[in-house]
């Protein structure tokens, strides 16, 4: 086997998602060296057959077992391409811990990823649902994003524009047949505003007695934040938010405010947005339970898996959801993880 990937069969998954489900993989590749992908994708046990890219398995959810090869990066490097002084141009390979990448960038004195703290997966799997937290998003400092596109058969480096990044989209999303990313390059600087005005990280912050936080005081406070509000996928399954926040248009947030008192509404570029947790919880699903299937009784956003669920049950859950909140206030929720 080459020492640039190694190749397992029939490769339990159940460690490899946070929802800690039972599925196999008819193959697993575990790629050591980036430029080994096209040798990878001309091999038998992979040409013509399905193909999952996995980071830590934070946003899927397996319905059944995968009759293909996931891929999953096994690589490791963070580096400082160009620092002025006031703004730094970070490197990061795919497989790096993404909470470890901001936890360095935080080291190094630079500012842009604080919100960003504590969220679960790899680098690599930043870039595909555009990750976000409490008011910030990664296409607010990402500048290039390093991919295999399967299309043309070559390494590609795309502008932040061509990353196609909208709330919880992007075109690694839309099209993840096509591109395998392996690099991600972010413009953090040393001196900027801090976002604080997210439910809950002033008062985090005061609680905390910091009056002039820093950067790696905000990281703090979110870390607190989240570690308080969402259960921990290394103790009971589960991949965090499991739907989005819904954005409708002003008329129709107006409109159910009226019907709804107490309805959170947050503006965004594209109209307003609407909390799904609360929408959930108003259903009454929050701390349901039916077997080892349930909804987090710390937050309705939140399936969790409490032992042994199978992701087809998990699925059913949500499906259920997703059908008693359109009945009751004509809201369509979309999955956040990708269900396979």
């Amino acid at each position: 086997m080459s020492v640039h990937y190694t190749f397992t069969p029939d490769a339990p998954l159940t460690r490899r998602n946070t929802f800690r489900i039972a599925a196999h993989a008819t193959w697993l590749v575990e790629i050591h060296d980036p430029g080994a992908i096209p040798e990878i994708l001309a091999r038998p046990e992979v040409k013509s057959q399905p193909l999952l890219v996995l980071g830590e398995g934070s946003n899927v959810l397996f319905t059944r077992d995968f009759d293909g090869a996931v891929l999953t990066f096994d690589t490791r490097g963070m580096e400082m391409l160009e620092n002025d002084g006031e703004t730094a141009r970070v490197r990061a390979t795919a497989g790096e811990d993404w909470h470890g990448l901001v936890r360095w960038t935080l080291a190094q004195g630079l500012c842009g990823l604080e919100n960003l703290s504590l969220i679960p997966g790899t680098v690599g799997a930043a870039p595909m649902q555009n990750i976000g937290a409490y008011g910030a998003e990664l296409s607010e400092t990402l500048e290039i994003v390093e991919a295999y596109d399967r299309t043309c058969g070559e390494s590609v480096r795309l502008s932040r524009a061509q990353c196609g990044f909208s709330y919880r989209q992007s075109v690694f999303k839309q099209q993840p047949e096509r591109w395998i990313v392996t690099v991600v390059e972010l413009c953090l600087r040393r001196n900027a505003p801090l976002k604080l005005d997210y439910a809950g990280v002033r008062e985090e912050l005061a609680a905390l007695n910091l009056a002039q936080p820093t950067a790696a005081d905000v990281s703090e406070a979110v870390c607190r934040l989240r570690r308080r509000k969402l259960p921990d996928p290394a103790v009971i399954g589960n991949a965090g938010s499991f739907f989005k926040n819904p954005v409708v248009s002003p008329n129709q947030a107006a409109q159910l405010q009226s019907e709804h008192a107490g309805l959170p509404v947050f503006n965004v570029p594209d109209g307003k947005k609407l909390s799904a947790a609360w929408l959930i919880e108003q259903c009454g699903w929050k701390g349901f339970r039916e077997g080892d299937a349930g909804v987090s009784d710390k937050h309705a956003l939140v399936l969790v898996n409490y032992g042994c669920a199978t992701g087809a049950q998990i699925w059913s859950l949500a499906q259920r959801i997703r059908d008693s909140v359109q009945e009751k206030f004509g809201i369509r929720l979309e999955p956040e993880p990708r269900i396979i």
